[in-house]
């Protein structure tokens, strides 16, 4: 099916989207990533720099005519979210992507597709191999880890780019331009407890939440899609309060910029408790699918049982510790005031892990508002600060800070409109473009970034669409056909 993707137009364009797809990408693990890039550029013949961290930068010179023009740097991550269902066997450290063609939607066999940033990694690699698209002195960016932690745009150098105007083609809605996005911070909590031995007659059941959506943690976010760790830690936190439990562990959830879609538990009971826990978990259950009914119409919540597990969590801490979760914040946390529709700041609880004597729970908190960003950050901390687990902050980045004045603003609006006959919606978003840390290094650089439609990002429903590519390859070499004089 791969090879039928390459007969999609344009060609050029989904050839590379092909070849980058057989290759493993997880974030952290894309060094053969990075390695296709370089070839690419050699192949050429063209200058070629592989930095210290790992970002590939490519220089092509201008097409006759275009010497004048403001020099492009055109820039897409490398990375790619490895997120499948429970029930596909797949191994992103050594598998390429299966992709499919569903009418006009090109997806992939119950995994992400990497569409997210691959179509604007091919996009740049079509135009730097053609020689027929006019086009100003151009750079190619190919930065690496953009998902799991901006490495790339945070350790980029000064003075490797000479472009003053940035396409960052790491968008996903064809009729948006975006001048402005959020930062970040990981919220990463620590813990330890002591198991001890349950006493008597006991019983020990899998409790596990499935069937979630999931979705971009950032772009998704005011969807209100469920969370599979506060979901199940609302279950847990009802048995707690009602009968008592051990805990054995607890795993949800996967990547922080990812909404958790699983989450799986076990837990301890005395056996004269199991009709009681089977009466409180139906209950909640119902209550649950209730709520999401119209969101999350897949949610499962299933119980059983399995070998008995007397050494476990439990007492006073693991009831603070349930309430802590409980009481951690998760979703939108405030709308901004001046852009309707903007969700301004909110968190993603993303992953949970307790288990054999430790608590690791990561949350990622985004905000366009810096101060309010750690605002937030310290709410959660306050949370788990008062079980006495340890809070720490990393991998802050900054948001990018709209500027509605810029040219090519001005200059990409007039090319949609005369292609589409519409104008773009001009906007900022909710997720962590590169742009604000690239920024840092070339504050003289103005940046714009779009792309394709591509719908549930960082899940296995991830999907990008075949009209759309069409629409935002036309536009991309449009643009670069019209970049204004220096």
């Amino acid at each position: 099916m791969n090879n039928q993707i390459k007969t999609l137009e344009p060609k050029e364009l989904w050839n590379y989207f092909a070849e980058l797809n057989a290759i493993p990408r997880p974030s952290k693990k894309e060094h053969r990533a990075i390695e296709f890039a370089k070839n690419f550029g050699l192949s050429l013949g063209l200058e070629t720099i592989v930095d210290e961290i790992g970002n590939v930068i490519i220089k092509k010179k201008a097409t006759p005519g275009m010497e004048d023009r403001v020099p492009v740097i055109m820039q897409a991550h490398l990375d790619m979210v490895a997120q499948k269902n429970s029930d596909v066997d797949f191994d992103f450290d050594t598998q390429g992507i299966e992709m499919i063609i569903d009418g006009d939607w090109v997806k992939a066999k119950g995994t992400t597709l990497g569409a997210d940033n691959g179509i604007g990694v091919s996009a740049i690699m079509a135009v730097f191999a053609s020689d027929n698209i006019k086009h100003p002195d151009i750079e190619a960016l190919f930065t690496m880890d953009e998902e799991t932690g901006m490495t790339g745009a945070q350790e980029l150098k000064e003075g490797l780019l000479n472009g003053k105007i940035m396409l960052n083609l790491d968008s996903e809605e064809d009729d948006e331009m975006t001048i402005g996005c959020a930062g970040g911070v990981d919220v990463l909590v620590e813990g330890k407890y002591k198991e001890k031995e349950m006493e008597g007659e006991i019983k020990s059941f899998e409790i596990f939440v499935s069937g979630l959506a999931g979705g971009h943690s950032g772009i998704d976010i005011h969807l209100y899609k469920g969370n599979a760790n506060k979901i199940m830690n609302r279950i847990l936190l009802r048995l707690s309060n009602k009968i008592g439990f051990g805990l054995k562990s607890v795993e949800g959830g996967s990547l922080r910029n990812a909404i958790p879609r699983e989450s799986r538990s076990v837990i301890s009971i005395k056996a004269d408790k199991e009709s009681k826990m089977f009466e409180l978990i139906d209950s909640e259950k119902r209550n649950i699918i209730s709520e999401y009914k119209t969101k999350e119409a897949n949610l499962k919540i299933e119980v059983k049982e399995v070998e008995a597990e007397k050494k476990v969590f439990k007492g006073k801490k693991l009831k603070k510790t349930l309430d802590a979760i409980q009481a951690g914040w998760n979703g939108v946390f405030r709308m901004s005031p001046d852009v309707e529709g903007l969700t301004q700041t909110s968190t993603n609880m993303a992953r949970i892990v307790i288990k054999e004597g430790k608590v690791n729970i990561d949350n990622l908190t985004r905000s366009s508002i810096e101060s309010e960003k750690f605002e937030l950050a310290r709410t959660i901390k306050s949370a788990f600060k008062l079980v006495g687990y340890k809070v720490k902050f990393e991998g802050s980045y900054p948001g990018w800070q709209p500027d509605v004045t810029a040219a090519i603003n001005t200059s990409m609006k007039e090319v949609y409109k005369k292609n589409f006959g519409s104008e773009p919606h001009i906007t900022a978003c909710h997720a962590g473009l590169e742009c604000g840390l690239i920024k840092e290094k070339y504050p003289d650089v103005d940046m714009i970034s779009f792309g394709p439609n591509i719908r549930n990002p960082h899940s296995p429903d991830e999907r990008v669409q075949i009209s759309s590519v069409q629409k935002f390859w036309k536009l991309l070499i449009d643009t670069l056909g019209t970049i204004p004089k220096r």
